[in-house]
């Protein structure tokens, strides 16, 4: 059979064989831009809201009902772009953590960035109960991470510069507390995939590593990852699971949680210590037992505290 000669090929063939051929663009990662919010059960509502309103001195902005009419979900706001969501509890004695929230400037690009480096996620961004485009991932240790981009008609923007009272005992949350079971897996989610920094590691002894913290990639807080050789019980979570409020002057906060511990029956010891860290912190538990951390920003003398080079445990 005679060959076709270049003159009788077809023109489509031509410009396909002259066009190169490129790899489809990586889908890029939308900025995450903050700490949202942290999300716990609650065994008696009316308990936790003395502890975060009366005694934390923080207001409840709004909260949602159930079909039954009961409570599903209120808010203790923190500042404008930060809050604490508490959930009536599902079971008693169980992990009081139910997730922890990440806010991005563009939720359904995010999305899909997710999805292109494997991570299960929903079929769309969906908008929630107050307006707010959000949706859940889980993290390796199976912790639930919500994506959340605030809508210009949701309730938070709604309420800006509002419920904000000078009663508060901190005006910023800087970082979330997560138990972390293998740090390699949780390294490769939260910086290669969401593209966090690791800032500072410590330990409490030379041979075994406790602390990593993870820094937001374009906004101010980041993660403790909190490790762990054996998990501890879920009723027993609650010093590891835990959040952190920055205070700039920790006499003045222990003084004023003195004031006010009567109000609620807070008998606990108010003691002032100086972490790993180099930075002066006061822990207190609310009544599930879930620790919030108040913490200064700047270490004792300036300085910053040196990273550890203990190994993980179990290695």
């Amino acid at each position: 059979m005679k060959k076709p000669t270049i003159l009788e090929l077809p023109l489509a063939l031509l410009l396909c064989g002259s066009v190169p051929v490129r790899a489809a663009e990586p889908v890029q990662r939308p900025p995450i831009t903050g700490l949202s919010h942290i999300a716990l059960y609650v065994h008696d509502i009316a308990k936790s809201r003395a502890f975060y309103k009366d005694f934390l001195g923080f207001e409840e902005p709004y909260s949602l009902t159930n079909q039954e009419g009961g409570l599903h979900l209120t808010w203790i706001k923190i500042n404008d772009r930060q809050s604490i969501e508490l959930f009536p509890e599902k079971e008693a004695n169980t992990d009081r953590l139910y997730h922890v929230a990440l806010e991005t400037t563009d939720a359904a690009a995010m999305r899909d960035y997710l999805a292109s480096r494997g991570v299960a996620v929903p079929e769309k961004a969906g908008k929630g109960k107050i307006g707010n485009l959000n949706y859940f991932i889980k993290d390796p240790d199976e912790h639930n991470v919500e994506i959340v981009q605030y809508a210009p008609d949701g309730w938070t923007m709604l309420n800006k510069g509002k419920f904000m009272p000078d009663t508060r005992i901190s005006t910023q949350m800087v970082h979330f507390g997560i138990l972390v079971g293998d740090l390699d897996a949780a390294k490769n989610f939260y910086e290669e995939i969401l593209g966090f920094k690791e800032t500072w590691r410590g330990a409490k002894q030379p041979t075994e590593l406790n602390w990593v913290h993870e820094q937001l990639p374009e906004g101010q807080g980041f993660f403790e990852l909190m490790l762990y050789a054996q998990l501890p019980e879920p009723n027993k979570r609650g010093k590891y699971h835990h959040l952190c409020l920055v205070v700039p002057d920790m006499d003045k906060a222990k003084a004023t949680l003195a004031g006010r511990a009567p109000r609620i029956g807070y008998d606990r010891p108010l003691e002032i210590q100086t972490g790993i860290n180099r930075k002066r912190q006061l822990n207190v538990l609310d009544p599930d037992g879930t620790r919030v951390e108040l913490m200064e920003p700047n270490t004792v003398d300036g300085k910053p505290a040196p990273p550890s080079t203990a190994p993980p445990p179990g290695r």
